[in-house]
C-alpha cells in the first residue's frame, strides 16, 4: 500500500492546532483542563504558587521532553537526564519540548560570556585563517595568507623556514591554547604564608603551624625539630633560618622517636619532613571534593595567572594578530566593541581574503545581533561564566535557542524578563517573535504585564495560591483578559499600544473593592465555581490598582532624617561617584542591565557601611562614607534556603520547635517520656525510620530516570505512626506540619510565639506555603520573603535593608503586598535600598538613584536622582521614559 502523502486529499485530517491538555494534577494541579494554541505566543500568568511552572514546566515541558527521549534506544537514554512521567490523564499533539528555566546553572570556572554565546568560536576561527601568524624560529610576522585555511604551510619572509599556522582548536584555553600555569583558568592558588601562622605568640608544640594539625599528622612537629628547628619558644623568636627550615625546608627523612597520646607506648619511626607550604599544597593536590577543598582553603589565595595575566591563553595562542591586535586583547572587549571591530576586519585584509573573512564575521555578528537585542552589548567576552546573573544566562541561553533555527518545537520559558530593564523587554519579545516565525511555539511563565499583553493567549491560573490555586482562572487574548471580571491579571494589562507599563491603562481598579460586592460564586474558564471570596477579588476593577500603593514622603521631607553620603573610586565599570540616600526612606536604584546598580550597592555602599561601623578601613573602591546613624547593613538575597529537603518553612522559621515544645508537655508525652527532642524529623525517635525523616524515598529505575517518591511507611509526612498517638489542640504533628500557613494559624492560636509567626509570615504574602515545604524548593522572591520574616516587628533604627530585585517571580497584586511590606519597615525606623526594574515599584518609591546612561562602558554613571515624578520628567534617564 502506498504511504506517501499525495498532492491534494479532500479528507485528509487537519493539522493541530492545539495541545490538549486533561486531568492535569502535578503539585496543586486541580484536574486542570486546558487548550494551549500551537505557533502562538502563549503566556502563563497567576499569583505566585497558583501553579503556573506546574503546567508549563510540570506538565507540557516534563512530557515533551520525555516523549521525544523515549523515541531514543534504552542505551542512550541510560546515560541522559530525563523527566519522569507528569500526573495527567492525557497529554495530546505536544511537540518536542526544550526548557529555559529561571535559574540556569551556574556555569564552570572554564566558561566565559564567549565560551557560553559560542561567539568566541567564530573569533578562533578568525585569528587561525586570517590572522597574522609569528615565526616559531626568528619570531617575525608572517602577513595573512591562504595557507592555514589550506592546509599548507607558511614560509618566514625574514628566515626562510617554514611553520604551520594555528588552527581554532589550538588557539582555546579550554583545549591546546590553554596557559600551562594555570591550565586555562585565568586563575592560580598561591599558598598564604601569612595563614599558615595566623599567631605567632604560640610555640609549634602549641600548633602555632596551623597545617600541620588540620592537614598533617601531628608527628611533623617532632620531624621540625629534627631539623634544627626549636619547638618551644614563640615563633616570632626563630631566626631566619628557621622560619625558612618551617616553611620551605627540604624533604628529608628523619629518625624519631614517636610516643602516643594515651599511654606510654613509644615507636621509632623514620618519616620525611612535610613544611608547611608543601602540606597545604599537597592536600590540595589530593583534594576530591568541596569538603576536601574546603579545609585547604583557608591556607590559599586566588589571584590572576601570572604568566598569561589572567588571559587563560598560552603565549602561542596570544601570538596571531588581526588588526594589530591579539586574540586575548579581544576578548577583552564588551560585545558592543566586539562587533564594531569585527566589521573593520575584512577591508583590512587583501582582497583574496576577504571572501573567507566576511564569511566568518557574519556568523559572529548574526549570533552577536540577537545578544545585542537582549541587552548584553556592555559584557565583556572574557568575562566568567559564574558571575553572570541569573537573567544575563537565561538571555544568553535564548539567543542561543534562536540561532539554531529550529522548528516545530515547543520553547518553555520560565520568567525570561528576569533582570530585564523596560527598555530591554522589546528585544525580548523580538527574540520570541523569531521563534515563533521559524515554525516553534512559545509558552512563557511570566509577570511582567507588558510581556502578557504582548502574547497572543493567556492562561491564567489561580485564583490563589498554594491549596487555593491549581485551577485555570480566564484563558483568552489579552484584550479578552481585559474584559473578564474572572481574571485578576486582566486590570494591570497595559492596553493595546500602550508604550509604558500596565499603570497607563484606563479602566483598572485599584484592587480594594469590598470582597461582599459580589453575592454569586464567578465560574472559572474551566466551569468551576469559585467561593464568593475568590469572585468579589476578581471582579472588574475601575482604576489603576498600582497607584499609591505606600504614602510615599514629600519632595521637601526626604532628607530630614538623615543623609547616608558616599564617595566612591572606579570600580569595574563604574566610575568615580558621589551620591546621596535619604534615612528611613525607600530608595529604588534603577538603570539598564549592566549600568552598575549592583556595583554601586552590593560592592560597595554594603561594605563600605560594615566596614565604618567596624572602625576598619574602608574598601579600596571606597573613598569615604558618612553613615548617617546606620549601624547595621544587611543584604536580604534571593538565594535558596537549605541545602535539602529537611529544611522547611516550619524549622527556618522556628515555628516547629514550639509546637516540639507544646507536643511535649501534653499528657501522652508526659507518660511515654518524650522530651521536645523526640519531636524533630532529623533526629527524634518519632521520625520515621524508613525515609529517616525526609518524608521521600529514591527508587532506581534503572534506565529510567531516578523517581523520588512519598515514602511508603509515612506517606510523606516525615514521622512514624507512634507519633500519632500523641495530639495536641486536637491534631498530630504531622497533621500540623501538612497545614497551610495560614490553617495553621488557627490551629496554633494557643501558641503565642508561633501565632506571631505565622501572622507575620501570613502579612507576606506567604500564607498559602505548607509548614513542612523544603526550603531549597522555593522561588527567589519566597526566599526573600522568609529571610525577611525574622525582622519583622521589631525596631529597625539605624538599620539599613538592601533587596536585590525582589519582585522577580511576583504577580503585580504579590506586588502591593512587598510594598506594604518594606512600608512596614520603614515606619519601624529602617531604611531600604531596592535594585529594580519594575516599574509599578520604582513610582512608588521615595526616592530614585538612576544609574546608565548604558550597560557595561556606557554606564556606571547616576543620569539622575530624586523622586519618580522627578525621574520621569528627567531627559537623560531611560527609565524616566517608561515611567
Amino acid at each position: 500500500m502506498n504511504h506517501l502523502p499525495t498532492s491534494k486529499t479532500s479528507n485528509a485530517p487537519a493539522s493541530p492546532t492545539h495541545i490538549e491538555v486533561r486531568g492535569a494534577r502535578v503539585h496543586n494541579l486541580r484536574n486542570v483542563n486546558v487548550d494551549i494554541p500551537l505557533g502562538q505566543l502563549v503566556g502563563v500568568c497567576g499569583v505566585s504558587g497558583s501553579g503556573k511552572s506546574s503546567l508549563a514546566l510540570g506538565v507540557l515541558y516534563a512530557e515533551g521532553s520525555r516523549r521525544y527521549l523515549e523515541a531514543l534506544s534504552t542505551y542512550t537514554r541510560r546515560r541522559m537526564g530525563q523527566a519522569a512521567r507528569a500526573d495527567v490523564d492525557e497529554v495530546r499533539y505536544v511537540p518536542a519540548a526544550l526548557a529555559l528555566h529561571q535559574r540556569p546553572s551556574v556555569p564552570g570556572v572554564r566558561s566565559t560570556f564567549g565560551t557560553m554565546s559560542e561567539l568566541l568560536n567564530s573569533l578562533r576561527l578568525l585569528f587561525s585563517r586570517v590572522g597574522s601568524h609569528p615565526c616559531p624560529h626568528c619570531g617575525a610576522y608572517a602577513p595573512p595568507s591562504m595557507s592555514v585555511a589550506a592546509e599548507q604551510p607558511i614560509t618566514c619572509a625574514t628566515c626562510g623556514k617554514t611553520f604551520f599556522g594555528p588552527g581554532a582548536e589550538e588557539l582555546a584555553f579550554n583545549s591546546g591554547g590553554a596557559c600551562p600555569t594555570c591550565g586555562g583558568t585565568g586563575t592560580v592558588r598561591r599558598v598564604n604564608e601569612a595563614a599558615l601562622v595566623p599567631d605567632e605568640s604560640k610555640t609549634i608544640n602549641e600548633g602555632a603551624v596551623l597545617p600541620w594539625g588540620s592537614l598533617m599528622w601531628d608527628l611533623m612537629k617532632q620531624v621540625c625539630g629534627e631539623m634544627g628547628v626549636r619547638l618551644d619558644v614563640p615563633f616570632r623568636d626563630l631566626t631566619p633560618e628557621e622560619r625558612d627550615i618551617v616553611f620551605h625546608g627540604p624533604a628529608e627523612k628523619k629518625h624519631i622517636l614517636y610516643k602516643a597520646k594515651k599511654g606510654d607506648n613509644f615507636a621509632e619511626l623514620d618519616f620525611t619532613y612535610y613544611n608547611a607550604v608543601y602540606t597545604v599544597e599537597n592536600a590540595l593536590a589530593k583534594a576530591k571534593d568541596e569538603k576536601g577543598l574546603a579545609r585547604v582553603a583557608r591556607f590559599l589565595t586566588e589571584g590572576p595567572c601570572p604568566d598569561c595575566e589572567g588571559t587563560r591563553l598560552s603565549a602561542a595562542a596570544r601570538g596571531p594578530l588581526v588588526r594589530g591586535i591579539n586574540l586575548a586583547k579581544a576578548c577583552e572587549m564588551t560585545l558592543d566593541e566586539a562587533v564594531t571591530w569585527v566589521d573593520g576586519v575584512p577591508e583590512s585584509l587583501a582582497e583574496d581574503l576577504r571572501p573567507m573573512a566576511i564569511s566568518i564575521c557574519e556568523s559572529f555578528q548574526h549570533t552577536a545581533r540577537r545578544l545585542l537585542e537582549l541587552g548584553l552589548g556592555y559584557l565583556s567576552l572574557d568575562r566568567a561564566g559564574s558571575t553572570l546573573s541569573t537573567g544575563e544566562r537565561q538571555r544568553v541561553q535564548l539567543a542561543r535557542a534562536v540561532r539554531n533555527r529550529t522548528t516545530g518545537v515547543l520553547y518553555v520559558l520560565d520568567e525570561p524578563s528576569i533582570g530585564l530593564h523596560p527598555a530591554n523587554i522589546d528585544g525580548l519579545l523580538g527574540v520570541m517573535r523569531d521563534l515563533l516565525a521559524d515554525g516553534n511555539s512559545v509558552v512563557m511563565v511570566d509577570h511582567d504585564t507588558r510581556i502578557l499583553a504582548a502574547a497572543d493567549y493567556l492562561v491564567e491560573m489561580g485564583p490563589e495560591a498554594g491549596a487555593g490555586g491549581g485551577h485555570v482562572v480566564a484563558c483568552g487574548t489579552p484584550t479578552e483578559l481585559r474584559a473578564d471580571n474572572r481574571s485578576l491579571i486582566g486590570r494591570y494589562l497595559p492596553a493595546k499600544g500602550e508604550a509604558g507599563n500596565a499603570t497607563d491603562a484606563p479602566t483598572r481598579g485599584n484592587g480594594l473593592e469590598s470582597r461582599s460586592q459580589t453575592e454569586t460564586g464567578a465560574v472559572t474558564a474551566t466551569g468551576e465555581t469559585l467561593p464568593q471570596t475568590e469572585a468579589a477579588e476578581h471582579a472588574a476593577p475601575t482604576s489603576d490598582p498600582m497607584a499609591n500603593v505606600r504614602p510615599r514622603c514629600p519632595e521637601n521631607q526626604l532628607f530630614e532624617r538623615g543623609t547616608i553620603h558616599l564617595e566612591t573610586n572606579v570600580l569595574h565599570t563604574v566610575h568615580a561617584l558621589s551620591v546621596d540616600l535619604p534615612v528611613n526612606r525607600l530608595t529604588a536604584v534603577t538603570g539598564v542591565s549592566g549600568s552598575g546598580k549592583t556595583t554601586l550597592v552590593l560592592e560597595e555602599l554594603i561594605p563600605a557601611l560594615n566596614s565604618a561601623n567596624a572602625g576598619e578601613t574602608l574598601p579600596a573602591s571606597m573613598r569615604g562614607i558618612d553613615p548617617a546613624g546606620i549601624v547595621r547593613a544587611q543584604l536580604i538575597d534571593a538565594t535558596p534556603i537549605g541545602a535539602n529537603v529537611r529544611s522547611t518553612v516550619a524549622t527556618y522559621c522556628g515555628v516547629l520547635d514550639d509546637l516540639r515544645r507544646a507536643f511535649a508537655r501534653t499528657e501522652e508525652a508526659k507518660t511515654a517520656g518524650l522530651k521536645a527532642g523526640a519531636f524533630s524529623y532529623n533526629t527524634g525517635k518519632l521520625r520515621c525510620p524508613t525515609c529517616d525523616g525526609t518524608g521521600q524515598v529514591s527508587l532506581d529505575v534503572q534506565f529510567l530516570p531516578d523517581v523520588d517518591v512519598p515514602c511508603p511507611d509515612c506517606r510523606g509526612r516525615r514521622y512514624s505512626g507512634d507519633a500519632d498517638a500523641i495530639t495536641w489542640n486536637g491534631h498530630t504533628l504531622a497533621q500540623l506540619m501538612a497545614m497551610s500557613i495560614d490553617e495553621a494559624l488557627v490551629a496554633c492560636a494557643g501558641l503565642k510565639k508561633a501565632h506571631a509567626m505565622l501572622q507575620t509570615l501570613h502579612d507576606l504574602g506567604l500564607g498559602y506555603l505548607t509548614l513542612g515545604e523544603a526550603t531549597p524548593a522555593l522561588s527567589g522572591g519566597e526566599a526573600q520573603r522568609l529571610k525577611l520574616a525574622s525582622e519583622m516587628g521589631k525596631a529597625q533604627d539605624g538599620a539599613l535593608f538592601v533587596f536585590d530585585e525582589p519582585t522577580i517571580g511576583l504577580h503585580p497584586r504579590d506586588v502591593r503586598t512587598l510594598l506594604n511590606v518594606f512600608q512596614h519597615l520603614v515606619e519601624q525606623g529602617a531604611t531600604v535600598v531596592v535594585i529594580e526594574h519594575d516599574l509599578d515599584f520604582i513610582r512608588n518609591a521615595d526616592y530614585v538613584v538612576d544609574m546608565g546612561p548604558g550597560g557595561g562602558q556606557a554606564g556606571g554613571r547616576v543620569v539622575a536622582h530624586g523622586t519618580p515624578a522627578q525621574i520621569a520628567q528627567n531627559p537623560a534617564s531611560l527609565t524616566g521614559s517608561y515611567l
